[in-house]
This record gives structure tokens, C-alpha cells and sequence, in this order.
């Protein structure tokens, strides 16, 4: 792992314990019988409209660790909305608040505001994490491969699934593709950002993608900014894409929406 990531990690994993002493698991999992059932994260991407054109996960965003703040003016539940009415097929919602400032409240607010499908996106090293993501009302969760050791990876994937839910299963080093496979997924996200020197190569996605199955979803995430990136995209079948910064930036979210998928 880079060391950012091993920072990030670190302090995760303090987070995860501290959050385990304020309530159990067991009285977490117990929240998740009051919650409506997931939503087909995966079919929102890939069936009907869908099928013939790359799909947009619309991001909530606040910040980032090589960004600093990237929206002053941040309302996770505007900003949702706003992607919704412009047509994104799902949002992503950022959980981290140490490094992203993000909040878990903030994927409750939105649940409760939009229809579309949510993924939980945050540093998932534990189950308390996923039962947290399925209680706030996820329907998705990803997971870092990265961050995760192959077992790890496999056992959270499971109990995703197990819960109704799709994992987003992501990697940026090829290394990783046989650990992901290994879990047999729906839905593969590559991170086009180099994890140590934080460069971007958009023909990142496309490259993994000749390695994987063809019955495999595949999500290309960071570094996506024009229509023209979305069109490179489309022409080498990639089935969605993951966008945050460039619509956190704008004014005018539903015109960026528009000006970037439109196009096709």
C-alpha cells in the first residue's frame, strides 16, 4: 500500500474500535431490520437505458487528502438531488470524515431524500462497517483491494451479498485482479489514479479491462472530466463511471451532469 493509504488505514481501524465501544454489533445489526431492502445498484447500471451508454455514479464529495476542500458550499442532500434530476443511475456517498470529511449521516440524509441507488464509498476493513453502510440504507459498499488482504476481501463480499446488497470490488494494480476474481463479482471500479504518485491514466480502465471477464461489469473511477473521457469510455465498452471532483466543482451540477453524459 502506499503510504497514504497506510496512514488512512490506520486510522480507520482506530475509528472501526471506537465505534464498537459506543454500540455493539449486535445492536447494530438489529437496526437493519427497519430499513426498506436494497436497491439493485448493479441493474441501475447495466440493464434497460443503461445498457447502450455509460452510466454515471455521481459522487458527494466534500474534500479529499490531495485536494483539500473541493466544495465550500456543501450540501450533500442539494447536491444529491441535483444528481438524481440529471440522471445519474447511482450516487456515491464519501462516509470517511478524518480524510474526506465525509460522514455516515450524511449517506441517512440522502437515503431519505433521493431514489436512486447509494454506495457507501469510505476504507471498508470490517464487517461492523458493513452492517453500518447496510443500517444508514446503502445498497452498495465498496471495497479497496488495496487496502485488503485476498481472504478479507472475499468474506466482506460475501457478507455484502448476503445482506442484498453489490460491492464494488475496486483495484488499481493488475496485481490484485486474481484476488478480485476470486470473489466472483458483479462489478469491478479501476481507480485510474497511480496510488503513489496520485497520476492519472484514463487508459488505465481500458488496459484492466482485457484482463478481466466479459460478463463482469467494470466501472472506471478518477480522473474522468469531459465528455470527450466519457466517449473513450464508451468506445471501449466500459460500462460506467465513477465522478466526483469535476461535478463538485461546478456551479451548476445539473448542467455538468448534462455537458459530461450527455453527449452520448
Amino acid at each position: 500500500m502506499s503510504s497514504i493509504l497506510d496512514k488512512i488505514v490506520h486510522h480507520k481501524l482506530g475509528e472501526i474500535e471506537a465505534a464498537k465501544r459506543r454500540q455493539s454489533i449486535e445492536k447494530l445489526r438489529s437496526q437493519i431490520h427497519d430499513v426498506p431492502p436494497p436497491l439493485d445498484f448493479l441493474a441501475a447500471l447495466t440493464m434497460g437505458d443503461q445498457a447502450s451508454k455509460v452510466s454515471l455514479i455521481a459522487e458527494v464529495k466534500k474534500a479529499s487528502p490531495s485536494k483539500g476542500v473541493i466544495r465550500q458550499d456543501f450540501d450533500p442532500v442539494e447536491i444529491s438531488i441535483a444528481y438524481a434530476e440529471s440522471g445519474a443511475s447511482c450516487i456515491s456517498v464519501l462516509t470517511d470524515e478524518h480524510f474526506f470529511q465525509g460522514s455516515l449521516d450524511y449517506l441517512r440524509r440522502v437515503r431519505a431524500a433521493v431514489a436512486v441507488p447509494l454506495l457507501r464509498k469510505d476504507f471498508i476493513l470490517d464487517e461492523y462497517q458493513v452492517f453500518e453502510a447496510r443500517a444508514a440504507g446503502a445498497d452498495a459498499v465498496l471495497l479497496i483491494a488495496e487496502c485488503l488482504l485476498p481472504d478479507r476481501i472475499k468474506l466482506l463480499h460475501e457478507l455484502i451479498d448476503g445482506l442484498g446488497m453489490t460491492a464494488l470490488v475496486e483495484l488499481y494494480d493488475s496485481k490484485n485482479i486474481p484476488a478480485v476474481l476470486a470473489c466472483n463479482p458483479k462489478l469491478i471500479g479501476v481507480n485510474n489514479r497511480n496510488l503513489n504518485t496520485f497520476e492519472i491514466d484514463l487508459m488505465h480502465s481500458i488496459r484492466v479491462k482485457q484482463s478481466l471477464p466479459d460478463n463482469i461489469a467494470l466501472v472506471s473511477e478518477s480522473g474522468i472530466f469531459t465528455s470527450a473521457d466519457v466517449k473513450l469510455m464508451h468506445d471501449n465498452e466500459v460500462d460506467a463511471i465513477l465522478v466526483g471532483e469535476s461535478l463538485m466543482r461546478s456551479d451548476d451540477i445539473r448542467s455538468a451532469v448534462h455537458e459530461l453524459c450527455g453527449g452520448q
